[in-house]
């Protein structure tokens, strides 16, 4: 990590074993994280055209939480989501936190797994400028980022008050090279970075053991579904689809049973 302030970047770099580097290290080649006035973005040597940077207040996050369709939108069908009732949804593959963002403007509570340190970091840093904004900070309150492997952090729990509801799976693979030709220069640097989830297949029958409700699974939308499992029902869009695994209705927990769908 390129430094500005030793003292704001030293936690950071603890939390999630980084390393500290002098500025001068932006004029050589490669991908580094650079922490200034703004905040924590991933950059490609100085280029400021392929920064990578988290920012709920401003930009596309923005435009989609004031125009991005409410309910009707086919990840809040997918999910769940009515005007009665907001799940709980346990994001497992939270990357930059674009679609827990979206979940927790729709009312849902999203506890956040990335194991990723780079991808953590920066979404971290987001959180925490989001939660100072006045116009975003409750969405951000309903979002808690957990650093770590879904492989391990994906664990069934005893209580069923505990469960989430949803467990939301959107694993990185680049499935039509087309599509991955159109990918805007930013984030095609922080795929080159990231990599792909080439373990992601593993993660459905966990996510099955851990929902209470149901599993949802992000896929391309000519891509085969995760683990070779058909889903219950699928939503597609354009360039999307959402394979959705049905356990039970989407309601409250009820201690005494809820009717599977």
């Amino acid at each position: 990590m390129v430094r500005e302030s030793d003292s704001e970047v030293r936690e950071l770099c603890e939390r999630y074993g980084l390393t500290l580097a002098p500025k001068s290290l932006l004029q050589q080649d490669g991908f580094h994280l650079c922490f200034d006035y703004d905040g924590l973005s991933l950059r490609q040597g100085n280029n400021l055209r392929t920064a990578v940077r988290v920012d709920f207040s401003a930009g596309a996050a923005a435009h989609r939480r004031k125009f991005g369709g409410g309910l009707g939108q086919d990840i809040a069908k997918a999910v769940g989501v009515s005007g009665s009732y907001k799940p709980s949804v346990l994001d497992a593959t939270a990357g930059l936190g674009r679609d827990s963002f979206v979940l927790a403007t729709l009312g849902c509570t999203v506890r956040a797994h990335e194991r990723q340190p780079v991808v953590a970091a920066l979404l971290a840093d987001g959180l925490a400028r989001g939660a100072n904004d006045a116009e975003v900070a409750d969405i951000i309150a309903r979002i808690e980022l957990h650093f770590g492997s879904s492989h391990d952090l994906l664990v069934p729990e005893s209580d069923p008050q505990r469960q989430p509801d949803v467990v939301y799976l959107d694993p990185m693979f680049d499935h039509d090279p087309k599509a991955t030709a159109q990918v805007k220069k930013d984030m095609q640097a922080f795929r080159d970075v990231v990599g792909q989830d080439t373990d992601a297949d593993d993660l459905l029958e966990r996510a099955l053991a851990c929902a209470r409700c149901r599993v949802v699974v992000k896929r391309a939308r000519k891509a085969e579904p995760l683990a070779g499992k058909k889903p219950t029902f699928a939503l597609t869009g354009k360039s999307n689809r959402f394979d959705v695994y049905v356990k039970a209705k989407v309601t409250p927990w009820n201690p005494e049973g809820t009717d599977a769908e």
